[in-house]
């Protein structure tokens, strides 16, 4: 159920008995110790809700877990600038060897009947060669069994993209705090309004106890008048009826007091189970209407003051004579909440998380530029390997890792493994890549300048927000004002009826009519008291404040 409208139906089914004192419930600003759960009852005031929400919300918390990404993320990129190691090793069974085609000249000594004769003669003869025309043989190089072992050192030593990167993560963590930060004000501003409409309905509560107990007294009194046969049957009734109905009224409260806190615990991630106890009061740590109003530069309803100084009523300005103007300055009267230049020119824009997590995403999107731009600068990084190969005809002579002085039983060399090491430089330089780069740099800049046009959207809707709010709260309070009257003139009527009654010289009727207004007032004011309390949550979230006083 949605809080205001729940809180609207609890006020419409309330009765209450006397008004207390006009004032607009804050937040306190001492200091607050969160208290964790336990198996009694857990005390809770306004800002030790907030606290425990803001420390315990499980969204919060799995917002949070966007900061420890964000700080993994930092050292993902920071890594890439650091030496890079790495050691392989491989085993291979070459069951078939690739062969490969090899040709080189064979020749061969041609010896004649002739000159074996004139040798036998003790002649010296030279015999002739000849070339003997053979096909590529094909060829087996390497044995069956083949192993590998090395390491391999590299090191950036320059590369753009990286330096950039560094300073992006940087920004990237500033951006997942901000959001963090603008989690919380969403607790802060459901906390608040959770625990406000609890602490109207509990007051509500308690008036319609009271209401009940000088029900009961009337109705006794009634009774008596009647038994003395002062008093027909009707009326007694008719005030039965009334009570009858009071009471469920009360425990249709009683419910929805239990439903309003089951909805605080769930605003501030607490266990339904745990049971609490509200420590605060509407009239605790409050400041009074004609403050706010002041603060907001309007007027009193009934005493006209708030502007400048009590009594001063806000003077309207000239009609134009330009109706296109007339429109201009209409709208922005209408956008402003009907506050003065100056007034309007106060609103600090920095003051909202919105705008400042703009502002993040707009450094992060330069950054995302430079970085493709960077991608036009050459990359360098040395590089090194040291390994050892090996081979043999059997898998067990392979490890049998024989070195450069090894001998067979027969004195013959018979390593089996040869080490082999290098040291480089690696120099890439990019000459050409399609046009990518390009587009990806009027990817950034059009990034860019969405972003812009974005500033200027958030700054009218914070200004619409801001008029908003502001023009909810004068509302509030002039609606308020107006009630309190009316409890108040409800409150004497109904004391003045019972007089006339208990004297002998009014009617139960006109009794039960003013005891029905006087509920009907009380509710009308409650419900306006709540719509302050909101209104004042609202306005404190559009000028930037909530956040601020939370953490006070």
């Amino acid at each position: 159920m949605n809080p205001l409208f729940r809180t609207r139906f609890l006020l419409l089914a309330a009765l209450s008995g006397a008004a207390p004192q006009v004032l607009l419930a804050q937040t306190s600003r001492n200091t607050v110790l969160v208290t964790t759960p336990t198996g009694g009852t857990m005390p809770l005031s306004l800002q030790q809700a907030v606290s425990y929400a803001v420390q315990n919300k499980s969204s919060l918390l799995a917002t949070r877990l966007g900061e420890a990404t964000a700080a993994a993320k930092v050292g993902e990129i920071r890594s890439a600038g650091l030496p890079q190691v790495n050691v392989a090793s491989t085993v291979s069974d070459n069951f078939k060897l690739q062969k490969s085609l090899v040709s080189f000249p064979l020749s061969q000594t041609l010896l004649t009947q002739s000159d074996l004769n004139a040798a036998q003669g003790g002649q010296q003869q030279v015999l002739s060669t000849q070339q003997l025309a053979l096909p590529p043989q094909p060829f087996a190089f390497g044995l069956q069994y083949a192993g590998n072992a090395s390491a391999s050192v590299s090191q950036l030593l320059f590369d753009g993209s990286y330096l950039i990167g560094l300073k992006a993560a940087q920004v990237y963590i500033q951006l997942a705090k901000k959001q963090t930060q603008q989690a919380e004000i969403e607790v802060v501003e459901q906390v608040s309004k959770a625990y406000y409409s609890t602490l109207v309905a509990r007051a509500r509560l308690g008036l319609l106890a009271r209401n009940v107990q000088r029900l009961d007294t009337v109705l006794d009194q009634t009774q008596k008048v009647y038994k003395a046969g002062f008093a027909e049957k009707l009326d007694v009734d008719r005030l039965r009826v009334q009570r009858n109905n009071l009471v469920v009224e009360q425990q249709k409260a009683t419910r929805l007091i239990d439903l309003s806190v089951a909805l605080l615990k769930f605003q501030m991630g607490l266990p339904q189970q745990q049971a609490v106890q509200l420590t605060d009061s509407l009239g605790a740590a409050v400041v009074d209407a004609g403050a706010l109003r002041q603060r907001l530069g309007v007027a009193d309803v009934g005493t006209g003051g708030g502007i400048a100084q009590p009594g001063q009523v806000p003077v309207m300005a000239a009609p134009t004579t330009d109706p296109a103007a007339q429109n201009r300055l209409d709208q922005q009267n209408a956008l402003s909440g009907g506050q003065p230049t100056a007034a309007r020119g106060a609103i600090n824009y920095n003051n909202r998380i919105e705008f400042s997590t703009l502002e993040t995403q707009q450094a992060l999107s330069g950054l995302d530029l430079r970085n493709r731009q960077a991608g036009a600068y050459p990359r360098l990084v040395l590089t090194g390997a040291y390994g050892f190969t090996g081979s043999a005809k059997t898998g067990s002579d392979l490890f049998a890792f024989r070195g450069p002085g090894s001998r067979s039983s027969t004195g013959f060399p018979n390593q089996n493994w040869f080490g082999f090491g290098n040291v480089g430089l690696s120099l890439q330089i990019p000459v050409f890549d399609g046009f990518r780069r390009k587009y990806l740099v009027q990817q950034s800049r059009i990034q860019q300048q969405t972003i812009e046009k974005g500033f200027e959207t958030l700054k009218q809707s914070i200004d619409l927000q801001d008029a908003q709010s502001r023009t909810s709260l004068v509302n509030a309070l002039d609606v308020l004002d107006n009630q309190k009257a009316n409890l108040d003139l409800a409150t004497d009527v109904a004391r003045v009826t019972r007089i006339k009654f208990n004297a002998g010289v009014g009617s139960n009727l006109e009794v039960i009519t003013a005891e029905t207004d006087l509920r009907g007032a009380q509710t009308n004011y409650y419900a306006a008291l709540y719509d302050v309390l909101v209104a004042k949550v609202d306005r404190d979230k559009a000028t930037g404040e909530l956040y601020s006083q939370a953490k006070k």
